[in-house]
């Protein structure tokens, strides 16, 4: 087989694998930002967070990452619903959700990033799964079992997330919250109660991003600012509110990095992926699986 087709066949299975990882991060911001109308910037530290704890935890256990960012999820969500709560106190019912909101997440974001460095320091953590060395071949392709296998956990989540919100009455509640809070109320459903549950569904997912991220790669405190703009952009390009969308940008987004990166060097494959999502809003404003208004 010609040398290139096996580069760029490898360049496109290791792109999604890649965004699978990119899935995970932005499925739990396509809750809080999409549905929600919440800009939690702080998102990426969340999972940061995650990973990190993850780390410690499987040093400490030598339990599988994985099986620990799940253990993991109930705590983020009461630490999801327990934030919301503040910022809807302080910020959502004086209608000062916007800037002062942003600011309040920003903030949020550099407490754990500096928390982060305080408490277990600037150096590098990494969870060595069991299977993270392991790679299959099927013929040309390879296939990292190290990133296969966290892309896998995060596309199955997704999965349950979207049969949740769409067949239980609780996640149509939540997928309406944002739409119609007045028409909620009239089916005697507080809206806040609502927005509660899902914001912790939000940060739930981060753990689980986490655990995935911390098998892929190293993490430090500030490793989520490589994250920021990249799961906004695939949150945007996928329609907001829709996790199917969500995913098949993060996975467009993983193969045209990574392909990029594989033919003309990684400085190139951000201004690509990001010169695609401008392509995709010129032609669809409301991203590939959004409603227009």
């Amino acid at each position: 087989m010609d040398p290139d087709l096996v580069l760029l066949l490898n360049g496109i299975v290791s792109g999604l694998l890649l965004g699978g990882l990119y899935a995970a991060a932005a499925a739990g911001l396509s809750v809080s930002f999409g549905m929600l109308d919440v800009v939690n910037i702080a998102h990426p530290a969340f999972m940061v967070l995650g990973a990190i704890l993850v780390a410690l935890l499987w040093g400490a256990t030598g339990i599988d990452p994985l099986i620990l960012s799940i253990l993991l999820t109930p705590a983020f969500w009461a630490l999801g619903a327990a934030l919301y709560v503040a910022y809807h106190h302080f910020f959502e019912r004086r209608g000062d959700e916007a800037i002062q909101g942003l600011a309040f997440f920003f903030g949020i974001m550099f407490i754990i990033e500096v928390g982060l460095v305080l408490t277990v320091g600037p150096d590098q953590h990494f969870a060595d799964a069991s299977y993270a060395n392991t790679t299959w071949r099927m013929g040309e392709v390879d296939l990292p079992l190290r990133m296969l296998v966290p892309a896998l956990v995060a596309l199955s989540a997704i999965a349950g997330l979207s049969v949740f919100l769409r067949r239980t009455f609780i996640g149509r509640a939540i997928a309406a919250v944002a739409q119609d809070r007045e028409a909620l109320r009239l089916l005697a459903i507080n809206p806040t109660r609502i927005k509660r549950l899902a914001f912790g569904i939000s940060i739930a997912f981060a753990a689980l991003a986490g655990g995935a991220l911390v098998v892929v790669q190293p993490v430090d405190a500030w490793s989520g600012h490589v994250f920021i703009g990249r799961v906004f952009a695939i949150v945007i390009m996928g329609g907001l509110s829709s996790l199917g969308g969500c995913v098949l940008a993060a996975l467009a987004f993983g193969v045209v990095e990574n392909v990029t990166a594989t033919f003309y060097g990684p400085s190139w494959s951000p201004a690509v992926a990001f010169g695609c999502l401008l392509l995709v809003l010129a032609i669809r404003p409301q991203g590939l699986f959004g409603r227009a208004a």
